[in-house]
């Protein structure tokens, strides 16, 4: 079949409904009613703690709305669930539930969409004259043709509009000492609620990734195997993937890793998103400074014996140690098994090491770092140290300082901060990590610091009292999305905590955060506020639109102290 052909699962915008794979449109249903002032956590509460009602998941359509969908793992959990909340009152407002209908699959509805309104051709002629080469940079480095003075001036002046919304969310939340602050902050610094400092950046701006996760898929008009990156998304009705030979974030020792004559010799197909037919679906290739490379090959295995994935385990075995896999010089192989979520919400995501060493070792700010399979590592080493060092330079921290390194992967913050601090404890939630942290800390012969598996919500408050340091700074480098709530709450309260700093890739999507931190004292919100007193972006990701915002805040009272002090 050709690339460009509608399946018959492509005509069906619920097809997707007929898989065993788990999707929360199966069991939604719609509850209204809700009162006009409520949390999701406290929806969530009632559904699973209050009436045992075991949702998956909860999709409120806007902010404030009078309804929202909850999704469930079983027509029995659906059932229940709208027997149990019709009728009942909640926050003196009764609520109401039904079956909700599912959600058309995005790709295919673009699909139809375009076929009806004979969009598609209109879309292949006038994408002819953009090469697939320049696709695929302008999904994955739009910035590409920009001069790169002029990169770090568009991400300046971003982060600068950026600190202005997020100054203007807290000007709404805020009173009495904190509003006076906030607006004296917001008038010094041209309504910014901090100093911002001037962008920071390495010199190395090209081949800077060391780590790469390549879709394996089809090209856009050729029915043949790409390893690279999404020339859209799925939603935007296209699939096809578009190599990386041009991509200059990529390093060439990445570029080498070639796997698709290996993979069209397997005479297994690609993985396919619309359908979930195929095997060959990820590979994943970390690199270091020094020259070692690991790659993960991942792959869904469908109805493939335990002898067959056994012989494909072997035969990349030989591709990469004495086949025409050589040229990359893997020093470290995997083999990654890629199921999709089931009805019960269970996935499986396991890595059986093929050949070579089992992690590889990257050296930062004179410092040797141990990387498993799934360790969170910056994917810019040279830019990691510019942050890590603008990081310790706002924290300032001294011999009586616990710096607690939360969302903490293999310990790279906690270490470099290590050498400036009395004691170091390190928080991370992936089990692998936190044993490639421990080895760490042997290799560098470092004897104060001390890393803990688990979810910061979960044991945040416990790791604060182990400290013994009359003062106590906090490092959060959380996923995009941001910082748990419990864990926010849990670090405001905790009165010793007297600095925080906040680095964040998504800075948009941590304002909720930042916001959170600096509202008034309330019993939700219990401790001082904590509000921005400085910050400085780091552009980790020439060439893209994306870089770092690290962020200082501090007590208010301390904060207000200083001010009146200049």
């Amino acid at each position: 079949m050709a690339a460009n052909e509608t399946t018959e699962v492509e005509k069906n915008p619920y097809a997707y409904l007929e898989r065993a794979d788990f999707t929360s449109e199966k069991y939604k249903i719609e509850v209204r009613g809700l009162p006009k002032y409520y949390g999701i956590g406290e929806f969530k509460k009632l559904l699973n703690e209050k009436l045992d009602l075991q949702s998956c998941k909860i999709k409120p359509p806007k902010q404030s709305s009078g309804w929202l969908f909850v999704s469930f793992r079983s027509e029995e959990n659906r059932q229940k669930a709208i027997e149990t909340l019709n009728g009942i009152l909640w926050k003196n407002c009764k609520l109401s539930a039904q079956v909700a209908k599912p959600a058309p699959d995005p790709f295919v509805k673009r699909r139809l969409e375009e076929e009806n309104s004979n969009k598609r051709l209109k879309m292949e002629e006038n994408s002819q004259s953009i090469s697939i080469e320049d696709k695929v940079k302008l999904t994955t480095i739009p910035l590409w043709n920009m001069l790169y003075p002029s990169q770090l001036e568009l991400k300046q002046k971003e982060m600068s509009s950026i600190l202005t919304t997020i100054c203007k969310q807290m000007l709404k939340k805020s009173k009495g000492d904190l509003l006076d602050w906030l607006n004296y902050q917001k008038d010094k610094y041209q309504g910014l609620p901090c100093e911002l400092l001037p962008i920071l950046s390495t010199d190395a701006i090209t081949g800077y990734r060391n780590k790469c996760e390549f879709t394996v898929g089809k090209s856009d008009k050729e029915d043949k195997v790409v390893i690279g990156f999404r020339l859209s998304s799925y939603a935007a009705g296209s699939t096809a993937v578009g190599p990386i030979d041009n991509l200059c974030h990529i390093p060439d020792k990445m570029k080498v890793v070639v796997l698709e004559e290996f993979i069209k010799n397997t005479e297994l197909k690609p993985f396919d998103p619309v359908d979930h037919s195929g095997y060959w679906r990820q590979v994943t290739v970390r690199t270091t400074l020094c020259n070692d490379v690991m790659v993960i090959v991942g792959i869904h295995p469908q109805d493939l014996t335990p002898e067959k994935l056994e012989e494909l385990k072997l035969q990349l075995k030989a591709f990469f140690t004495v086949g025409e896999g050589t040229q990359a010089r893997v020093t470290s192989l995997y083999f990654q098994i890629m199921k999709m979520k089931s009805i019960n919400g269970k996935g499986e995501d396991n890595f059986d090491h093929i050949s070579g060493m089992k992690y590889i070792e990257e050296t930062l700010l004179g410092m040797k770092f141990r990387i498993s399979p799934q360790a969170f590592f910056q994917v810019n080493t040279l830019g990691a140290q510019v942050l890590y060092k603008a990081a310790i330079d706002l924290a300032k921290p001294t011999a009586d300082t616990a710096l607690l390194d939360i969302c903490c992967g293999t310990g790279t913050i906690g270490l470099a901060f290590s050498k400036y601090c009395g004691e170091v404890f390190g928080l991370e939630m992936i089990e692998d990590a936190i044993k490639d942290a421990k080895e760490n800390v042997v290799a560098n012969k470092i004897s104060n610091c001390e890393f803990f598996v688990g979810k910061a919500e979960d044991i945040l408050s416990a790791v604060v009292r182990r400290t013994t340091k009359p003062d106590i700074i906090a490092v959060v480098d959380p996923p995009r999305a941001g910082l748990h709530q419990r864990a926010l709450l849990t670090m405001r309260k905790s009165k010793k905590l007297s600095r925080l700093v906040y680095i964040s890739c998504d800075p948009r999507a941590a304002a909720k955060n930042l916001v959170d931190l600096a509202k008034p004292v309330s019993k939700q919100y219990v401790g001082e506020p904590m509000v921005p007193v400085k910050a400085v972006a780091v552009d980790m990701f020439p060439y893209t639109k994306h870089c770092e915002l690290v962020l200082c805040l501090e007590r208010l009272s301390v904060a207000m102290k200083a001010r009146d002090s200049i």
